[in-house]
């Protein structure tokens, strides 16, 4: 299972504006400060800007200590929208991404019925659904980007046919379908989010794998 890495300071989430001479930053919000808050946002910790202005993510911590998806005002008045049970997912490290149905969508690294992790999506209002218990893949830290085609795509740091990771379709109903499986020769654990060009492909990079075993960065 992933190592938790301990750290002594509190985590924040921060807004800058720009002067003329420097930049101005407000601590809008100082994790585990109110019982049951999330805590430490880590790896792409995605913040995704809901239709209401409200601004959306996750972090460890929450009621359970298994996670947590919060929403924060502007102001800085934070809710916690759904604290993860370990059934439902476990440890969301990668932040959610924006849907065109208005929903927020994002994974768990571990957790769920499979153990190793969960896609699910949540309402502004909190209403939660696991998608997926990730049958091909393990490990996912990113959450999926909605293609131009409607579904959604991204990447599991393990599994697949050579256990060295995937990347994945998923249907808006939670179909998935493994597009690719690493083989250390073009890529092993890709942790990142994918991005969709304007060439119609998805382009993403892997920690290790490739030539020196050092990652690559890749398209599909």
């Amino acid at each position: 299972m992933k190592y938790m890495r301990h750290v002594t300071f509190a985590a924040v989430i921060l807004t800058f504006g720009a002067l003329t001479a420097h930049a101005q930053l407000s601590v809008l919000h100082n994790f585990g400060t109110v019982s049951g808050d999330p805590y430490q946002p880590e790896y792409s910790g995605i913040i995704a800007q809901g239709r209401d202005g409200n601004l959306y993510s996750t972090a460890l911590g929450g009621a359970n200590n298994q996670g947590a998806v919060f929403k924060i005002t502007p102001s800085g008045i934070l809710n916690v929208l759904h604290s993860f049970t370990g059934s439902d997912g476990s440890q969301p490290l990668g932040g959610l991404t924006l849907g065109t149905d208005g929903n927020f969508y994002g994974t768990t690294y571990a957790g769920g019925t499979s153990c190793c992790g969960t896609i699910f999506k949540i309402a502004p209002s909190g209403a939660f659904t696991v998608l997926s218990n990730n049958p091909d893949g393990y490990f996912p830290y990113a959450p999926p980007i909605q293609g131009t085609d409607g579904n959604w795509y991204g990447t599991m740091s393990s599994g697949g046919a050579l256990g060295k990771g995937t990347v994945y379709k998923m249907t808006p109903a939670g179909v998935v379908t493994t597009l690719y499986s690493f083989d250390s020769t073009h890529g092993s654990g890709p942790h990142a989010p994918l991005v969709q060009a304007t060439d119609g492909y998805f382009y993403g990079t892997t920690t290790s794998g490739g030539t020196l075993a050092f990652g690559v960065i890749f398209k599909i």
